[in-house]
């Protein structure tokens, strides 16, 4: 044991001495009158550049570990968005499926009971993530104005009539549309009869495909945990959804041919978007992926393994951190509009998320050619670089 891990574990022992904890236990009535306990977390990584931003996450495997890694990612995402924040996240490791609405609301309303101290306006904004929704953030806001007064900034991805953004639903697909828009002139491409193959179908899937859809690209392949269907004259999307809205399973649509989920990742397309889990792409599979472009709309799918595997096969990697950014920067114009007290139009939202991803692709490409990288080092490095300029400009070195 190296003596940074033995510290870590020697800090570790006293907190539990001292009964710290980085954990709070909310405890709630069921429907039935039963009590439940459920077990939260909020992981606060690093302030150095502003509040810290992150997602609030339902789901029962909720792990302390993923939930460091992805305070942490926050705070580069931000730092590459060029948005001031830092980085944070949270959850609560329940089941949303297995619980009431009255239930969510209650188990919602003692978690920010027990948080309302560490998070604020100017502190931690919580927003939406896995098993939370508009609906979630709208509990949290009004548990928060009970001990701080209306708050209307202190979390972001609110309903519209609670001061949320317009735009910010589909913002988070429409940044990975930008981004790949920027990628692809990178390499004098565009969207238009480029053949995509998409992996997941919820919010982020789902509006990435329209937008690619609107600008001419083909979607060959798609996916939802229900199943995978292709069509190589390309999916109606707008037909898709509707599907979709009625509450039939994708596997169902019948404008495409029901396939192996397992198929999608190695399927031939000129561009691979994974929108659903992390380390999607591994060792195992990496070998025989034919797209010539990766766009990272999860969070990190593909597996150190997999990234060497597919750098050495000549695979352009656009990296999580900058591909699926679009939702926290409009995050960020919903807090600034919350604090300024003016709304905007959603034409307002769409270009300034517009400029926002072709600014930061423009500093990634300016970082690889600085240190002779590729984009995912290009994107660390310049949100590490952000982060520790502006720590020492606090004279937090020291």
């Amino acid at each position: 044991m190296n003596a940074l891990a033995a510290t870590n574990r020697n800090f570790l022992r006293a907190s539990r001495i001292l009964g710290l904890d980085t954990k709070v236990e909310c405890t709630i009535p069921k429907d039935d009158g039963t009590l439940v306990s459920y077990v939260g977390f909020r992981v606060q990584h690093d302030n150095a550049r502003g509040p810290m931003k992150g997602g609030i996450r339902y789901h029962p495997e909720v792990d302390p570990d993923e939930v460091n890694a992805l305070a942490q990612l926050m705070t580069w995402k931000t730092a590459v968005a060029n948005i001031p924040y830092g980085g944070a996240k949270g959850g609560i490791g329940c089941n949303p499926r297995e619980l009431s609405l009255s239930e969510q609301e209650r188990l919602t309303r003692v978690f920010t009971q027990r948080i309302h101290d560490l998070i604020g306006i100017h502190r931690d904004v919580p927003a939406p993530d896995m098993g939370t929704n508009a609906q979630t953030m709208a509990w949290i806001l009004d548990e928060y104005s009970k001990f701080h007064g209306h708050s209307p900034a202190v979390v972001t991805g609110k309903p519209i009539d609670l001061g949320g953004s317009l735009g910010r639903e589909a913002a988070t697909g429409l940044g990975v549309v930008f981004a790949t828009e920027a990628l692809l002139a990178e390499y004098g491409k565009s969207i238009s009869n480029m053949k995509f193959v998409i992996q997941g179908f919820g919010n982020v899937g789902s509006w990435a495909a329209r937008f690619l859809y609107e600008r001419g690209g083909k979607i060959v392949v798609i996916s939802d945990i229900t199943g995978a269907i292709e069509n190589p004259n390309g999916i109606d999307i707008p037909a898709l959804v509707k599907h979709k809205e009625g509450n039939e399973n994708l596997k169902d649509f019948p404008g495409g041919n029901v396939m192996d989920p397992n198929d999608l990742l190695v399927h031939e397309c000129d561009v691979l978007i994974p929108c659903a889990l992390g380390g999607v792409l591994n060792k195992e599979n990496a070998a025989d992926v034919k797209a010539k472009f990766i766009v990272e709309a999860a969070n990190h799918p593909t597996d150190p393994e997999a990234d060497e595997i597919l750098s050495k096969k000549g695979v352009v990697i656009l990296p999580d951190i900058y591909a699926n950014s679009g939702g926290v920067t409009v995050s960020y114009f919903e807090w600034v509009q919350n604090i300024q007290g003016f709304m905007w139009e959603e034409e307002t939202v769409n270009r300034e998320l517009k400029r926002y991803m072709r600014k930061a692709f423009g500093d990634i490409k300016g970082m690889c050619k600085t240190h002779e990288c590729n984009l995912r080092m290009g994107a660390f490095t310049l949100g590490v670089d952000r982060v520790a300029r502006a720590t020492m400009l606090r004279g937090w070195e020291a």
